[in-house]
C-alpha cells in the first residue's frame, strides 16, 4: 500500500528520522548501557526502562522509513471554489442540527480533537470536490450515514503547523 503525502508530510518525517538516528539513537544507547552496569538486570527497572524507550525509538524509526519508502507524493489541485487539502471547511451536520468546521488534511496529520480531519476518514472524503451550499451523504460503515451541507471553504495550504501523528 501506498501513502499519500505531501512534500511537507516528507519532510516532517526526514526531520524527525534524522532527529531519531542522529540525536536520539545515542543517547538512548547510552542510557541502556549505563543502565546495564546497576548490576542484577533481573530487578534492574531502569534498564527495562532504558530498553523499553531505545526499543520504542527504533520502532518509529522503522516506520518513518516504511513510509517515507512507499510514499506517493501528492499535491492540491482543487480548484478556487471546491474542498481540497488543507482548507477550512464549515459544515452544517442535519441530524444534529449544529456546524462544525474542519480543515482537511493527509492521514499523517489527522487529529479530530484540534480540528484536522483525514482527507481518507469518511468526512474527508465526502467533503473533498465539494462546493459551498452542496448538499451531501456521509457513509460512515454499512449501516450508518447521514447528510451535512458544506456552509464555507477557506482555501489554505500546507504551512507546516499540523504536526505528524504518533502512535
Amino acid at each position: 500500500m501506498h501513502n499519500e503525502l505531501t512534500k511537507m508530510d516528507l519532510k516532517k518525517m526526514q526531520e524527525e528520522l534524522d532527529y531519531r538516528r542522529i540525536t536520539l539513537r545515542p543517547q538512548l544507547l547510552e542510557e541502556v548501557k549505563v543502565a546495564r552496569s546497576f548490576g542484577d538486570l533481573s530487578e534492574n527497572f531502569e534498564y527495562k526502562a532504558a530498553k523499553r524507550d531505545k526499543n520504542k525509538n527504533e520502532s518509529r524509526i522503522r516506520f518513518l522509513e516504511n513510509m517515507i519508502k512507499t510514499a506517493v507524493v501528492i499535491e492540491d489541485h482543487s480548484a478556487s471554489d471546491t474542498v481540497g487539502l488543507y482548507d477550512k471547511v464549515t459544515v452544517y451536520l442535519e441530524e444534529d442540527g449544529e456546524e462544525e468546521t474542519w480543515q482537511v488534511v493527509t492521514t499523517v496529520r489527522q487529529d479530530v480533537l484540534h480540528g484536522l480531519i483525514s482527507k481518507e476518514s469518511p468526512m474527508g472524503a465526502a467533503l473533498m470536490g465539494k462546493r459551498a451550499g452542496d448538499r451531501f451523504w456521509v457513509q460512515v460503515n454499512k449501516d450508518y450515514g447521514y447528510y451535512a451541507v458544506v456552509r464555507t471553504i477557506e482555501k489554505g495550504q500546507d504551512d507546516g503547523s499540523a504536526q505528524l501523528n504518533r502512535y
